[in-house]
C-alpha cells in the first residue's frame, strides 16, 4: 500500500506559476466528437457517450448530483491524451429511462457491465466521483478482471459498513450537512467566491440530473461493502479529494488507504466535493499521471 498525496506546495505552486490561483476561472473546455445514444439493457435504455477510437477506455461515472454532463472539462484533456472517454447517466439519471418491463431495480455494477458488454469493451479504467465510488467497488468486487484501474473522487462511500468507518464519519460530518443547498455541500468556498458563472452552470447541470426526482426503489449493491471483501482488491486504486471537502474530507479516504493495498490518496488544495469540476486541470492531471502506469 503506498499512499501519496497531491499537496499543496507542488499542485498550487505550477497553478499560480500558470497564471491563475487555486481558484481561477477555468478555460471553457473545447467541445470533443463523441458518439451519442441509447444502449438498450435489460430494465433500462442507458444513455451514453462515447468518443470511440483505439485508445484504452476510461469509463467516467457521476454521482448522485448531476449527470453525464458534469464531466464536460474531462472530455477534452482524456481524448487529447489519446483514450477513449465514455460517460453515461446511470439508471435514474440524465436521459436514462427506466423500461418497466424488465428487471428493476438491478444493481449499478450490473448495469455498467452490460454498457460494457453493449460496447464490446474488455478492460478499462474506471473514475467515480461521489456517491458514484460505493458503484465502482462494488463493480471491482463483482468484475476485477475487467478493470485497469479505479480512480474514486471525493467519495465518502457511504455503502462502507464496517462501523470504524462509520463513526469516523459521524464524528467529522455534519448531520446537518444534508440540509445545505446541493451547491453548498457539493462546491468548496473558494469555487463559489471566484467563479459564479461556473457555480451557475453546475447548479443548472444538477437540477437536469433528476427529472423525475429519485427512483422509488434504490439499487442495491451486489456485494457487501466491508474492509474484509475490499482488503483482498488487487486493483490499482487513486482515491481523490479536495481539502474543503465536507462530505468526504482527507481522514476518511486516509482510513481507507490505510486498508486498501494499492491504493493511493491524493488531496486537491481549495477544491470541495466536485474536485472534478472545481479544479479540473489539477484533477485531470492526478489521473491521467495514474492510469498511464496501469
Amino acid at each position: 500500500m503506498k499512499r501519496v498525496g497531491i499537496i499543496a506546495g507542488v499542485i498550487f505552486a505550477a497553478c499560480m506559476a500558470s497564471g491563475g490561483g487555486a481558484a481561477a476561472v477555468a478555460q471553457a473546455p473545447q467541445a470533443a466528437t463523441a458518439r451519442e445514444g441509447y444502449a438498450e439493457l435489460p430494465g433500462v435504455r442507458i444513455w451514453y457517450k462515447d468518443t470511440g477510437g483505439g485508445g484504452v477506455p476510461v469509463v467516467f461515472m457521476h454521482a448522485a448530483t448531476g449527470s453525464s454532463q458534469v464531466w464536460e472539462h474531462q472530455i477534452p484533456a482524456f481524448t487529447a491524451a489519446g483514450y477513449r472517454f465514455i460517460a453515461y447517466d446511470r439508471r435514474g439519471w440524465g436521459r436514462s429511462v427506466i423500461d418497466l418491463t424488465g428487471p428493476q431495480p438491478g444493481t449499478a455494477a450490473d448495469d455498467l457491465q452490460a454498457l460494457m458488454g453493449y460496447l464490446s469493451i474488455d478492460r478499462f479504467h474506471l473514475v467515480a466521483t461521489a456517491a458514484g465510488g460505493s458503484v465502482s467497488l462494488d463493480y471491482a468486487l463483482s468484475f476485477p478482471q475487467r478493470l485497469r484501474s479505479v480512480v474514486i473522487a471525493n467519495g465518502a462511500l457511504g455503502g462502507l459498513q464496517d462501523e470504524e468507518y462509520r463513526e469516523l464519519g459521524r464524528r467529522i460530518r455534519s448531520p446537518q450537512l444534508d440540509a445545505l443547498p446541493p451547491e453548498l455541500r457539493e462546491l468548496g468556498p473558494s469555487y463559489r467566491a471566484a467563479n459564479p458563472e461556473g457555480t451557475r452552470r453546475w447548479i443548472e447541470l444538477e437540477r437536469m440530473s433528476r427529472p423525475d426526482g429519485p427512483p422509488s426503489t434504490p439499487q442495491a449493491t451486489r456485494n457487501p461493502l466491508v474492509f474484509s471483501l475490499l482488503e483482498m482488491l488487487k486493483t490499482p486504486m487513486l482515491l481523490i479529494t479536495g481539502d474543503a471537502d465536507l462530505s468526504a474530507p482527507p481522514p476518511l479516504l486516509r482510513l481507507f488507504t490505510a486498508r486498501i493495498k494499492n491504493s493511493q490518496t491524493v488531496i486537491i488544495p481549495e477544491a470541495g466535493h466536485s474536485a472534478y469540476w472545481e479544479q479540473p486541470e489539477i484533477f485531470n492531471r492526478a489521473v491521467l499521471e495514474f492510469i498511464r502506469k496501469h
